[in-house]
């Protein structure tokens, strides 16, 4: 139950929450999303390579599961055509969340167009960079939330 600031229950929506302490990481994930659509991250395979842990994987809105090399492969070839081309994307309703030392789980909704995705990414951080350890999306056919 959460409470506040006048000491009332608050309708709190678990995936809506972040705790004060992670709001820094929060901001700092939230401007490396979407993945592998932020040019200031680079559009490279090699830049691609370098933010996906060696054990990378994910679940397509499809249910599908990739590999990091099938992702590295259809990001290598998206990113040869011109870029431009793509619908304007709209990242809303982040949240974090601590699941171990240097490991945050950050969830979102994508807006692209009239379709709408959530959005789930394992971050790992290191001294020197971030990494995606997992990604998934999903399709959002009923938006009732509960």
């Amino acid at each position: 139950m959460h409470r506040n600031a006048r000491g009332e229950v608050a309708n709190v929506k678990p995936w809506l929450t972040t705790e004060p302490k992670l709001r820094e990481i929060l901001h700092e994930l939230r401007s490396r999303e979407p993945i592998f659509h932020r040019p200031e991250f680079g559009s490279a395979r090699a830049d691609f390579a370098g933010m996906t842990e060696d054990t990378f994987w994910e679940v397509g809105a499809s249910g599908r599961r990739y590999s990091r090399d099938h992702v590295l492969d259809v990001l290598e070839d998206r990113h040869q055509v011109d870029l431009a081309l793509e619908d304007t994307w709209e990242a809303i309703d982040f949240a974090c969340q601590e699941l171990g030392r240097d490991t945050y789980l950050l969830t979102y909704t994508l807006l692209q167009g009239q379709r709408k995705t959530r959005r789930a990414t394992i971050w790992r951080r290191y001294a020197s960079a971030w990494k995606i350890v997992f990604h998934q999306g999903t399709i959002v056919e009923d938006d009732t939330s509960e």
